[in-house]
């Protein structure tokens, strides 16, 4: 073997006493608090600082916050005029009026609501942005009970309109022109659009409008009550003369009547009429 091949041999392969083991060095969960003077190790404010990091993030905060303006919480024996102190510093307007809200051209809070709102809001210390929150929400909730009582009131109309129109059949629209104007001639319209208990309109009640009708018929003969267009029988009015023309003893069942003939016409132009509704 050459010189440069012992070389070579020697620097590539190390022998086995050169080889050394580096055992792992075992971590240990160290308090670093145990390195503090004792009076200070066990002070409450390190309480929750786990480690170094954790200290030198508190002490960079606290950094931070030196020459920053700050509030004194009042104790409880703190009078109105020292919670007053805080609300100003917090951003309390000096008065009422200089609360300022934004709300929709529909809102449904007018100005004298919202100027009691803002003065009782001053009072109480509330912030700008608490107050116009409030007011927000407040508009917000009476828009949605109020659409859900116009969703009420529809359905109850319409309820209501079929059960007229299954009552009063062909003279439907008859009889509810002659009870509109007797309505309009004798009764306040704001009373008629007031809600009842369950949100629906007075005027809508099935019950009010045949009322109406009835004293309607009453007044049959007043130029006001009277609805223009043909008149029609209702189901019960076409079953009543029905059951007069067909009586026993009526001309409907004597054919040697001289109106017999007319009777059983009369009859049959009724029970079509009732069976066209």
């Amino acid at each position: 073997m050459s010189d440069q091949q012992q070389v070579a041999a020697t620097t590539t392969e190390p022998s086995e006493a050169t080889q050394t083991t580096t055992a792992p060095v075992e971590e240990k969960n160290i308090d670093w608090k145990t390195t503090l003077p004792d009076d200070i190790k066990t002070d409450e404010s390190l309480k929750h600082i786990q480690d170094v990091s954790s200290l030198a993030k508190s002490y960079i905060h606290a950094q931070k916050m030196v020459g920053a303006d700050k509030i004194a919480v009042p104790n409880k024996y703190a009078t109105e005029d020292d919670w007053k102190i805080v609300y100003e510093k917090l951003g309390l307007p000096k008065s009422p009026d200089q609360y300022k809200y934004e709300l929709p051209q529909d809102a449904q809070v007018d100005e004298n609501t919202l100027k009691e709102f803002s003065k009782n809001a001053h009072n109480l210390g509330l912030l700008p942005q608490q107050a116009a929150g409030i007011v927000n929400f407040y508009n917000d909730l009476v828009n949605k009970s109020m659409g859900e009582a116009d969703n009420k009131a529809m359905s109850f109309r319409d309820n209501s309109t079929r059960e007229l129109k299954m009552e009063y059949g062909q003279a439907y629209d008859q009889k509810i022109s002659q009870a509109k104007n007797l309505a309009n001639s004798s009764i306040d319209a704001a009373f008629l659009n007031s809600p009842m208990a369950d949100g629906t309109k007075v005027g809508d009640h099935p019950a009010l409008v045949r009322g109406l009708v009835k004293l309607a018929e009453q007044m049959g003969e007043d130029k006001i009550m009277q609805a223009s267009g043909p008149a029609y029988l209702t189901p019960k009015q076409i079953d009543k003369q029905i059951a007069e023309l067909t009586s026993n003893g009526s001309a409907y069942w004597d054919k040697n009547h001289p109106n017999h003939d007319e009777a059983v016409e009369e009859v049959l132009a009724l029970r079509d009429q009732k069976s066209s509704l």
